[in-house]
């Protein structure tokens, strides 16, 4: 077993971590990277912003969800990428998969029940379709009778919507008050 390393020359922190994302076949943790690259929790966080920040004028973006990072592509050069390794277009999501993973997104951790109460209708086969898609995983368990299982948004539902984290989501709309007829 090797031992952990020395931290890295001044200022070469953010690229050590670049290194260890770019090697990382899914999203690291914060503890992880920092562990990895021989630093404190702090300064890695510190580390990872300035490289998210150095790559707005780049290619690649820095996603980060729930204290896990992954380097991923610019949302906008996408149909280059295709054109070079033929990916087709991604598969689109009906109506109902949106109305879903919207919910999800704005109320996770939450469970297929809540989904329900809010959709009117049955759903279990679309968060089945959205987990197969890996745009969403379980969270957990809720503390409710049954302890039914909560679900989440993913690092590849980020990706999905080219956005680096959950604080991205446009706000919700607020839903006006009915208007009151006034009487004459």
């Amino acid at each position: 077993m090797s031992e952990d390393p020395s931290p890295p020359p001044s200022g070469e922190l953010p690229w050590v971590l670049e290194a260890l994302l770019f090697v990382a076949d899914e999203p690291q943790p914060l503890s992880a990277l920092a562990r990895a690259a021989g630093v404190g929790d702090a300064s890695a966080r510190k580390a990872l912003q300035q490289l998210a920040a150095d790559y707005e004028a780049r290619g690649l973006r820095l996603m980060e969800d729930s204290n896990r990072y992954q380097l991923v592509t610019a949302p906008r050069y996408a149909a280059y990428i295709d054109a070079l390794i033929g990916a087709g277009p991604a598969q689109r999501l009906t109506r109902a998969a949106l109305e879903t993973l919207t919910i999800i997104a704005y109320r996770q951790p939450c469970s297929r029940g809540e989904i329900e109460a809010i959709r009117g209708v049955n759903s279990d086969r679309l968060v089945a379709t959205l987990e197969q898609r890996g745009l969403i995983d379980a969270a957990g368990f809720g503390d409710t009778p049954g302890k039914p299982k909560l679900y989440r948004t993913t690092m590849k539902f980020l990706e999905h919507f080219g956005i680096q984290n959950a604080g991205e989501l446009p706000p919700l709309p607020i839903e006006a008050e009915p208007e009151v007829a006034a009487e004459i």
